[in-house]
């Protein structure tokens, strides 16, 4: 149990002091790295799987006619070459065949506002873990699966991992030194420059400050 709560601990610390050097967009990223590191470790991703979900599909796929009625042509191509690649591995095996036959049980989810919280139909949804679900949404949802990645990432290590924590200033300095010193990295029109001042002043530094312009000479 002590070891557990350790590598909780260590772990959250991790996120929360790499999130610090992160823009906004890219803290969802590191998370979902960070979440399967550690599946990795436990041998509970498959690294074709893996290559899969980052890569898709690739080489020549000869193309079967559109059964449906809601995909367009261009549509059913790209999916339906991201299902015959799928079915090449041994958890998705049949997956191709079975869209074809049931492609209408397969609508509800390319309607659903929220498809990421859609059931997969027939066997597939106790059939396949959360992250090999991962890979059918994005065959049919792709623009949902920033969203089933931050399911999947509360599901495996917690909510505490996809809520960043808000920047704060003092616990910052009180990690730098003399030899660790703060750098802050600007997004244009950004100006730490009042909450630093302010921080100063709570902190009694204030006359401590020597502020240089590096634009100006």
């Amino acid at each position: 149990m002590r070891i557990t709560n350790l590598k909780n601990y260590f772990t959250l610390s991790l996120y929360q002091n790499v999130c610090r050097s992160l823009f906004e967009a890219h803290k969802l990223l590191f998370s979902f790295l960070l979440c399967t590191k550690i599946l990795f470790g436990e041998n509970a991703i498959d690294m074709e799987e893996w290559r899969f979900f980052l890569a898709g599909p690739s080489g020549s796929i000869e193309q079967k006619p559109n059964p449906t009625d809601w995909l367009d042509d261009l549509e059913w191509g790209q999916v339906y070459e991201q299902l015959y690649c799928m079915s090449q591995l041994e958890a998705f095996k049949g997956i191709d065949s079975y869209f074809i036959e049931f492609h209408k049980k397969f609508k509800k989810i390319f309607d659903a506002s929220e498809a990421h919280e859609e059931k997969l139909p027939g066997e597939w949804n106790d059939r396949l873990n959360s992250f090999q679900k991962m890979i059918v949404l994005k065959s049919i949802r792709g623009d949902k699966i920033t969203l089933a990645i931050q399911n999947f990432i509360i599901e495996k290590i917690g909510k505490a991992f996809v809520d960043p924590p808000t920047f704060n200033l003092g616990a910052c300095y009180a990690d730098s030194s003399n030899i660790s010193p703060l750098i802050f990295v600007l997004s244009p029109g950004s100006d730490p420059i009042a909450d630093f001042k302010k921080f100063a002043e709570e902190s009694d530094m204030l006359a401590r400050i020597d502020l240089v312009s590096l634009g100006q000479g």
